[in-house]
């Protein structure tokens, strides 16, 4: 495991839980939004980098304090000993939460069967017609991969949720057309964009939607009653 960054407390990283917070090192995008550049590029010299012993020392302190852990990064599923990390996390009692763009199906569906996971956040980057150009990477099968994630997550029982960044060049019917893809999931979180350390710093002065932008996207998917709950978040 490639760890460069651990939170040893948090109240927003695990919904409704207090949990420790594991970055991974790398990502198979490079979306321009994203906000944990220095991971995703493996800037070395920004980055306090953990080995495996020591982030479960970590965890292991504050067992008594946390219901859980969750692996964020960079992208967790492109590290090929994930489960293996997991399961070490698993045998301390401890819940898992994994956020992730959706890009190893198999990985996941793996995790999920195996019960090493107990809520997933995915990231949905943008309309199926334009993901190659906003996730950076001209990939057909990547996409592919993202729609037998939204599949395999669907249709288990385990707690989740779809995540979208709120572009400042999505329209509303763009916002529609996401939750299309998405349509009958239990929850639906629209972030906020934050354009404070983004991965294309030349895109810095493009400005976040208004919030009332934002309200209205959420009342828009609401009446036409394609997820079964919508959230806005950091507004």
């Amino acid at each position: 495991m490639e760890i460069g960054g651990f939170l040893r407390l948090s109240l927003l990283d695990y919904p409704g839980k207090l949990a420790a917070v594991v970055f991974t090192i790398g990502c198979n995008f490079r979306c321009w939004f994203c906000q944990n550049r220095d991971l995703v590029l493996k800037n070395y010299k920004n980055l306090v980098v953990y080995s495996e012993e020591e982030v479960l020392e970590k965890i292991e302190s504050a067992k008594g304090m946390i219901d859980g852990v969750a692996i964020t990064g960079g992208e967790p599923t492109i590290q090929h000993d994930l489960p293996q990390f997991i399961q070490k996390i698993k045998e301390k009692g401890l819940l898992v939460k994994l956020d992730t763009n959706g890009s190893n199906p198999s990985m996941l569906e793996d995790l999920i069967n195996h019960r090493l996971i107990d809520y997933v956040a995915m990231d949905i980057k943008a309309p199926f017609s334009r993901y190659k150009s906003e996730i950076g990477v001209d990939s057909d099968s990547l996409v592919e991969n993202v729609k037998k994630s939204i599949k395999i997550i669907m249709e288990s029982n385990i707690d989740y949720e779809f995540r979208t960044t709120a572009l400042p060049t999505f329209t509303i019917e763009d916002f529609i057309e996401i939750a299309k893809q998405i349509k009958g999931a239990k929850l639906y979180s629209i972030q906020q964009y934050d354009n404070t350390n983004i991965l294309d710093q030349s895109r810095k002065g493009v400005l976040p939607l208004k919030a009332e932008t934002l309200k209205e996207i959420k009342a828009q998917i609401d009446n036409a009653s394609l997820v079964e709950k919508c959230v806005v978040k950091n507004v």
